[in-house]
């Protein structure tokens, strides 16, 4: 395997531009990817320098493949090549391992990546200027790989590691394995090894690529990758940022048949007219359909007025705020668009009796994968001594919500200035002593109600915690004695 550029390699390297076009013009055709550039100025002037940049991204083959990262990262790399860059895709078959993908078992993230690089050559990504680097393979016969993670490693603390466990797609940073700490470490060290001047990732893995950015300027690096981040597709159902592979019904996958995409369209979550804002199927048709496509078709029956096209967004948008199209057109143009997407990918997997077999593999794979996240997902066993805690603990929340409830109904009671200045005293002393006795002694010293007393005590909060650890075993000899020495008699209430 032809091993990576270095740094020093990729930074000295300069080639005459391409004379087909300027600097400027692949500029252009680069910004039509992303959500975020890190940073604009940085990305022309790579292209004034460098006649051919390194554009990298890396996936974990593990499960099937939705449609945002079939098509979409197709259409972005191509857009990348097109701009003169050669793009490297790093296979990270050791970094799904690092995430437990697959229950652990490399053979099958391996033959998972090989269906994912299928299903691209599918979909007409230009293979001539990309290359496929196995992480397996690489890390395994490159020593300095290594050096290089545990040099980033060594620059960063783990709480700002575990900042980046979302790259991971780990919402909980609280329960992660040493593995999966060190893997931010492993993605930055890829940046670096493979000399990739850009990084084309999604913005969920924007964290880590800022750590790459954060590390040049520890180690006072000249140069630094830049970020150029595309959105993310949001799920079907509504509040979903992003499609979800553990939710079947939140995405569409490549491998879906023509009646699963317009089952699932048709259950999406769609907001009447007008409102657009936070509907995915807007959402698929900005990012997705419309610059893959070009176009969207509304299919009608010739009674109805016949097919509409659309070239743009704003043209749909403004029929569906005058509410010129319905809810179930918008839908059914979008199943329509969504199928031939991922139509030549249906015709590829079926071309040739070895990616049948390929296919055939993925799917039982995948059905491996849902039948364990689903085993994960269960409850634990609970044995007796666990039983007894969780019936403890909820006998303490329920006493504590009747205490509650009882603090809630008691009077309000406002008491005089001289009976403050008694009870702070009564706190004070409190805070001060380890005596013992009840509250009631207390509050008869005050001659108010105990509900009462507690319920100014309740609004002192810098003294409350102390007080309820302690208050019912406070000892009435040491609250009498600082009265015994006041020369003034207790103030009653006169509520």
């Amino acid at each position: 395997m032809e091993e990576p550029r270095s740094e020093t390699a990729q930074q000295e390297e300069t080639i005459p531009e391409t004379p087909s076009l300027t600097p400027e013009e692949r500029f252009r055709i680069v910004r039509q990817i992303g959500a975020e550039c890190l940073t604009d100025e940085e990305l022309l002037g790579l292209f004034q320098h460098k006649a051919r940049p390194i554009a990298y991204d890396g996936f974990e083959p593990s499960g099937r493949m939705h449609v945002a990262q079939a098509v979409l990262k197709a259409r972005n790399v191509n857009l990348l090549t097109e701009a003169g860059c050669e793009f490297i895709f790093w296979v990270a078959d050791y970094f799904a391992l690092m995430n437990d993908k697959c229950g652990g078992n490399l053979e099958k993230i391996q033959v998972l990546g090989r269906y994912f690089i299928e299903v691209w050559k599918a979909l007409g990504m230009d293979m001539g200027n990309v290359k496929f680097l196995w992480s397996s393979e690489v890390i395994s016969s490159n020593p300095s790989y290594l050096l290089l993670a545990i040099d980033i490693a060594r620059s960063f603390t783990v709480t700002r590691l575990k900042r980046c466990s979302r790259i991971m797609g780990r919402q909980d940073a609280t329960d992660l394995t040493g593995a999966q700490i060190m893997y931010p470490c492993f993605q930055c060290a890829d940046i670096f090894f493979l000399g990739a001047d850009i990084c084309q990732l999604g913005i969920d893995q924007r964290k880590v690529n800022v750590l790459a950015r954060e590390y040049c300027t520890l180690k006072k690096k000249k140069f630094k990758p830049v970020i150029l981040s595309h959105s993310m597709l949001a799920g079907l159902k509504q509040g979903q940022a992003k499609m979800s592979k553990s939710d079947p019904n939140s995405a569409i996958f490549v491998d879906d048949t023509e009646a699963d995409v317009r089952s699932k369209i048709n259950k999406a979550y769609c907001p009447p007219p007008p409102v657009v804002q936070d509907s995915p199927l807007f959402d698929w048709l900005k990012n997705l359909v419309l610059p893959v496509q070009h176009e969207f078709v509304v299919p009608r029956k010739p009674e109805d007025g016949g097919d509409i096209v659309y070239t743009s967004y704003e043209e749909v948008e403004a029929d569906w705020i005058a509410e010129q199209l319905h809810p179930n057109d918008l839908k059914a143009g979008m199943a329509l668009a969504v199928n031939r997407l991922i139509q030549p990918i249906r015709d590829h997997f079926i071309s040739t009796p070895e990616l049948r077999q390929l296919h055939q593999r993925v799917k039982q794979i995948a059905k491996e994968n849902a039948k364990r996240a689903q085993a994960s997902a269960a409850p634990a066993p609970v044995n007796d001594e666990q039983m007894r805690k969780q019936a403890e603990a909820k006998q303490a929340q329920q006493a504590r919500q009747r205490m509650a409830r009882e603090r809630d109904r008691a009077p309000r009671w406002t008491p005089t200035a001289e009976q403050v200045e008694i009870i702070d005293e009564y706190v004070a002393l409190f805070q001060r002593s380890g005596a013992r006795e009840r509250a009631a002694e207390i509050a008869r010293l005050c001659s108010v109600e105990p509900r009462q007393i507690y319920v100014y005590l309740n609004n002192h909060r810098d003294a409350l915690d102390e007080m309820v650890a302690h208050l019912s075993q406070l000892r009435l000899s040491e609250i009498q004695r600082v009265h015994d020495a006041r020369s003034q008699p207790i103030v009653t209430s006169t509520n």
